[in-house]
C-alpha cells in the first residue's frame, strides 16, 4: 500500500471544512473528502449510501450545523464522523472508509487494490 499527500493538518479544522480529492473506486472516479472530527483526521467515499450522491449541501461543508454528524443534505441521512456508520435518517449501510495517516504537519491517505488516485 502506498501514500499520498493530501494536505497539510492545519488545512482540517475541528467540525469545519472538509478538504475533497479525487479517487477511483470500483473503477470510477469518485469525490472524497478529509475532516477533522475529535481531533482525529477521517476520509470518505463523498456518496451516500441512501441514493449515491454527494454528501455537501455547500461545497466541502459535509457536517451538520453542530459538527456532530456528517450529513447528506439532500434527505438527512446521517452519519458517525469517526466510524462513518449510519446513525440516522435514509441510509443503507455506511460510507465507505479511506484509511488517513498524520504525521509531521502533513496528511497522507493510503491507497489500497480498490481505492487508488485519479490519473492525470
Amino acid at each position: 500500500m502506498s501514500s499520498v499527500v493530501l494536505c497539510r493538518s492545519d488545512e482540517l479544522l475541528e467540525g469545519g471544512e472538509a478538504v475533497p480529492f479525487d479517487v477511483v473506486y470500483a473503477g470510477e472516479a469518485c469525490r472524497a473528502f478529509a475532516v477533522r472530527f475529535e481531533g482525529r483526521v477521517q476520509a470518505y467515499l463523498n456518496r451516500c449510501t441512501h441514493i449515491p450522491m454527494e454528501l455537501d449541501y455547500l461545497p466541502n461543508r459535509v457536517f451538520d450545523d453542530e459538527g456532530r454528524w456528517l450529513m447528506c443534505a439532500t434527505h438527512g441521512a446521517f452519519y458517525a464522523p469517526d466510524t462513518g456508520a449510519c446513525v440516522g435518517g435514509p441510509c443503507r449501510g455506511g460510507l465507505v472508509k479511506i484509511t488517513l495517516s498524520e504525521d509531521q504537519g502533513v496528511v497522507r491517505w493510503h491507497t489500497a487494490n480498490n481505492l487508488h488516485p485519479v490519473e492525470p
